[in-house]
């Protein structure tokens, strides 16, 4: 018979090796530090007893021990029991849950005859630092959550030599590292904080019901070792992780567990571990992306991502190179976009542009609102992009991309991009009713001679006026107009909302003459006095005097023949200002002081408008109690004053998952008939094409002072 004793704080107990059929004395007082628990055995006592001895677990229950939860997931090699326990259970227990040996021999082990079948360590040198589970290295499991595949076959992406490969941009032998120490329990909890908080549940009380794969820790590690296969891959969670972490889990040899030679090859953002033992001949390799076809996943999702989001590959370059995360080059982004990336955008515009002409085609009175954007800015714009927009449901329903050698001048792309989005309206059946946009003068003879009914847009009209009515208030003796300025300005408003024809309009506006001059009676029949409640002043100060010069240039400013004109024409029911919202909503996808090629533009104009189409009409948002929320805004053009304006609930990006899925499933799968479409797009020659370009020598000879024709 021999016997072992484990000591644990201040309780050392020692246990049989026999048949466990040992009977339990327990001491009526706590033990002192020290103090032994004595066994009643069966049989002779032993004479000598070593000093480093094992307790047999099978004699103690679920509760006394700290770490059980943990040793069921296979993140323990040993129980911990708890201060203070004592073996009550008699006889062969069942103790499956324990993760033993069913036979009783295996219970103690000698340190000098160690039964392999029972507490041999599995992994002498586990990595703590790894936080993996014991099973996460076996050969017979392959882990899908790192993808790592356990054969003796050559390294490589696809092939089975390493030189070979064309992904191969590093390859270099790391040093072995040397062999870790085993760390005692304070320095687990301290290196390894999932299995300390495994110890802290453990510790709480469960009872013998208690399963630990409802722990975290447990379904942490079962993460690890599976993953969902029907996720699409661009939808799967990505992580950052760092190179010394990804190099801890091959420097040792799961097999023998000494050290490896470890190889690798990176790909922009892609990384592909080869590991190799020179003692066992043990070897893997692991990839930390999928390989589509040629490409690897996280290459394509990061420049999808990036051009779908509008942001930037500059300025992401920068926020990577800053954190040393490696990325790609510029020309790799630009291949994506070219080959899978911009034929989407275009396919899905199309897609949704059909939908919304269909829906249009069957209305009886469709009113549109037209305006163009100039880019880049100042007075020679190479861009100008023509918006029609459908005010009643308002969404974007037609782009026009108009490059400025295509007319003969940047003044002239306005009216070219109108003629071409009524073109292709025209062409789908849809009947327009009237179209509102500015005082462009092309754009009023254009319309003129078509016949089509065209108004203009209040907004537009009042501001070229505030700005007439503030350079008269800075002249001499004009001072008082400051005070009328809003007031006039809200009368236009006013007139184009309440009127049904032109003549009341024109009325109306005349009127504004007499009240200024607190005359509330009007000549015109069709308006002949104000409508508000007439009442009796005091301070006849502000009030302006019929003949001032003040009230002269203000009557020569608002009763001129284009004024009038431009009164009768203001639109009664709609006006262009979402449309100044989407012009708004393009600058985050193509700002004026970035370079875009001629489909670079047209895509980024597609992203603005899909994503203008989802968010426009978004409620306002709510507190928990249902009240609306509201949020301060300095308008510029109310000179400081704030206003409090509706806050609207966050915006989605439907579109962005719908053109991921497009892109990853059928775009990259088959990308002929996309890139067919695209290819049909007429592209301008570049605006330099015009002109002969010289030799890059002769350049040089020129600005070193010499002449490009040396005769």
């Amino acid at each position: 018979m021999s016997f072992e004793r484990a000591k644990h704080n201040n309780c050392s107990v020692i246990g049989c090796r026999n048949e466990h059929r040992s009977l339990f004395l327990v001491p009526s007082s706590k033990p002192q530090k020290n103090q032994w628990i004595d066994f009643i055995f069966f049989g002779n006592a032993p004479t000598q007893i070593p000093k480093v001895l094992h307790v047999c677990g099978k004699h103690f229950t679920d509760d006394c021990f700290l770490n059980l939860g943990q040793y069921r997931a296979g993140l323990a090699e040993r129980l911990k029991l708890k201060s203070g326990s004592v073996p009550t259970l008699f006889g062969s227990t069942n103790i499956k849950h324990l993760g033993q040996a069913s036979t009783s021999s295996a219970c103690f082990q000698l340190p000098l005859s160690r039964d392999v079948a029972c507490q041999t360590d599995h992994l002498e040198t586990h990595t703590v630092g790894t936080q993996l589970c014991l099973k996460t290295l076996q050969l017979e499991i392959k882990s899908e959550g790192v993808q790592a595949t356990v054969s003796c076959k050559g390294f490589g992406v696809g092939m089975s030599n390493a030189e070979s490969d064309p992904l191969c941009l590093s390859s270099k032998p790391l040093k072995r590292p040397p062999k870790r120490p085993r760390l005692d329990h304070d320095e687990l909890l301290e290196d390894n904080p999932l299995e300390g908080s495994s110890l802290v549940e453990a510790s709480r009380g469960h009872d013998s019901t208690y399963d630990p794969a409802d722990s975290i820790t447990a379904s942490l590690c079962s993460s690890l070792q599976s993953e969902d296969s029907s996720t699409p891959t661009h939808n799967n969670k990505k992580y950052i992780v760092y190179e010394n972490c990804i190099m801890d889990l091959f420097n040792l040899c799961p097999v023998c567990t000494r050290a490896c030679e470890v190889r690798t090859q990176t790909l922009g953002t892609f990384l592909s571990v080869k590991q190799l033992c020179p003692h066992c001949t043990f070897s893997r390799q692991w990839n930390s992306q999928p390989i589509l076809g040629s490409i690897p996943a996280g290459n394509l999702n990061l420049s999808v991502a990036i051009y779908l989001s509008g942001a930037s590959f500059i300025q992401i370059e920068k926020v990577f190179n800053t954190m040393k995360l490696q990325l790609f080059r510029y020309k790799t982004f630009r291949r994506h976009a070219r080959a899978f990336i911009e034929p989407a955008v275009i396919h899905h515009w199309k897609v949704t542009q059909d939908v919304n002409l269909q829906w249009l085609s069957q209305e009886k009175k469709v009113i549109l609102g037209g305006d163009m954007r100039a880019d880049s800015p100042g007075y020679s714009a190479k861009y100008g992009s023509y918006t029609m927009m459908d005010l009643n449901t308002n969404t974007i329903v037609d782009i026009q991309l108009v490059q400025s050698n295509e007319v003969g001048g940047s003044c002239h792309m306005e009216k070219e991009g109108l003629t071409r989005s009524l073109a292709l309206l025209e062409s789908r059946g849809v009947n327009l009713d009237c179209i509102v946009t500015d005082r462009h003068p092309q754009v009023q003879k254009f319309l003129r001679e078509r016949k089509i009914t065209h108004y203009y847009d209040v907004w537009h009209m009042a501001k070229g006026l505030s700005k007439k009515l503030e350079a008269i208030s800075k002249q001499k003796d004009c001072e008082i107009l400051k005070k009328w300025m809003k007031s006039i300005s809200n009368h236009m408003y006013w007139t184009a909302a309440g009127s049904t024809s032109e003549p009341e309009r024109i009325a109306k506006w005349n009127a504004i003459l007499n009240h200024v001059r607190d005359v509330h009676t009007h000549e015109d029949p069709l308006y002949p006095k104000c409508e508000h409640a007439i009442r009796k002043t005091t301070d006849k100060s502000k009030w302006l005097q019929a003949d001032s010069q003040v009230f002269n240039k203000l009557e020569k400013l608002l009763t001129n023949k284009r004024m009038l004109k431009d009164v009768a024409k203001l639109s009664p029911h709609h006006q262009t200002s979402s449309l100044e919202s989407f012009h708004a909503v393009i600058l985050r996808f193509a700002p004026k002081n970035v370079v875009f090629t001629f489909i670079g533009m047209l895509c980024s104009l597609y992203l603005a408008a899909m994503h203008y189409n989802e968010n426009a009409d978004r409620p306002q948002a709510e507190t928990e109690e249902g009240v609306p929320c509201f949020k301060m805004s300095f308008p510029k053009g109310r000179k400081g004053e704030c206003i409090a304006k509706p806050e609207k609930t966050q915006p989605t990006f439907g579109y962005v998952a719908d053109m991921m899925d497009l892109i990853f499933e059928e775009v990259f799968v088959n990308p002929t008939p996309y890139t067919e479409s695209l290819l049909a797009i007429p592209v301008p020659e570049d605006l330099s094409a015009q002109y002969e370009k010289p030799y890059k020598d002769e350049l040089n000879q020129v600005q070193t002072g010499g002449s490009l024709n040396p005769t």
